[in-house]
């Protein structure tokens, strides 16, 4: 018989990451689920990490590496900060990442993050691969990491539209995000769709199937 299908690494526990841009505003939203293969460990697993006030991390793949990965990003932000005496924009912080994987090419972390935050007031959104080949898409309007990618990409394609109020980039968020997870058996059992204004961050937590 046909030797089975090798699955990635980076699908071992399920993902599904939406980063997208509004009208001076930005958002990001996560399923919640932590898996082993088929099997559900956790439903309340955390992918999507606020490094500071401007800026956000979703980090896809590995849980493992997804947890280590974030300490790591908070160490080197701490650092920055005590420094520079000031918060690291999502630019730099791309930047920053993107080399931090990239030194470690040969043994990576198997993640593939998306940025999203406010530069200069501005939305921005940073996608890469676990080697830190990195993608700015502000002109997209979003980016998409994880499991259900494709069927993210398809819903976002079909939902999104250019300078979406912060309510309506929830919404489209968040009908997107539902919508993909539920064709993909890694991912879901919940979202959290973060949204950055100039005012703040909201946080809305989504009751998505249970299976």
């Amino acid at each position: 018989g046909r030797a089975p299908a090798i699955m990635s690494i980076l699908e071992y526990n399920g993902a599904a990451i939406i980063g997208m841009v509004g009208k001076d505003c930005v958002g990001i939203a996560s399923d919640t689920r932590l898996g082993i293969q088929g099997q559900t460990v956790a439903t309340d697993f955390t992918k999507v990490f606020q490094m500071n006030d401007t800026a956000f991390v979703g980090l896809a793949g590995l849980a493992t590496d997804v947890q280590t990965l974030s300490e790591h990003l908070e160490y080197r932000l701490a650092l920055y900060k005590m420094r520079e005496d000031r918060d690291m924009s999502p630019k730099t912080l791309s930047a920053l990442m993107s080399t931090m994987l990239y030194e470690r090419r040969f043994g990576p972390w198997f993640v593939e993050p998306i940025v999203a935050g406010l530069q200069d007031g501005k939305p921005y959104i940073f996608a890469s691969d676990l080697i830190g080949a990195g993608v700015e898409a502000k002109d997209d309007g979003f980016v998409v990491s994880g499991t259900c990618a494709d069927n993210m990409y398809g819903m976002c394609e079909s939902l999104y539209k250019p300078d979406l109020g912060p309510d309506e980039l929830f919404e489209t968020l968040a009908q997107s995000l539902l919508a993909a997870v539920d064709r993909d058996a890694m991912s879901g059992w919940g979202g959290v769709v973060h949204i950055m204004t100039k005012e703040g961050v909201t946080t809305r937590h989504l009751k998505a199937r249970q299976d």
